[in-house]
């Protein structure tokens, strides 16, 4: 089985390092589906699951990212992500919870700082509940 090499990094830790046979990433244009010696591009992420397809592993690895960017080269992926959450690590009522909080502060912001921050937080939040919603579906 072909295989490629995968780096998924947020701004506070690398998230995944190690192979995949297939990668799922939504991106600006909708979901790109990469195998291994994939043409090279370049392409913005938007919130959503990066799905993983791993060999010798039943279930695919979820990453719920809030956006980025994505880099594909024939045998490599780097995705660098502005906020990466393995789906183990999400939880649907605090996500929810994240969204309210996120969108309050985004009308409540009172300068530029904190409405970007406002921004990046529901991105994360979105990303977090398309990827539960994306578990729920798939069983």
């Amino acid at each position: 089985m072909s295989t490629m090499q995968v780096e998924v990094v947020s701004n506070e830790e690398n998230i995944y390092s190690g192979e995949a046979s297939f990668v799922v990433v939504p991106t600006l244009e909708g979901e790109l589906g990469i195998y291994p010696h994939h043409e090279p591009i370049m392409s913005l992420v938007r919130p959503g699951a990066l799905r993983l397809r791993v060999p010798d592993q039943k279930d695919e690895i979820l990453v719920a990212v809030s956006g980025g960017v994505l880099e594909v080269q024939p045998d490599k992926i780097t995705l660098l992500a502005d906020v990466a959450v393995r789906s183990a690590e999400m939880d649907q009522q605090r996500a929810e919870e994240a969204k309210k909080a996120a969108e309050s502060s985004i009308h409540e912001a009172q300068d530029d700082a904190s409405l970007a921050k406002a921004h990046v937080a529901l991105a994360a939040a979105i990303a977090q509940l398309k990827t539960l919603d994306y578990l729920r579906n798939r069983k």
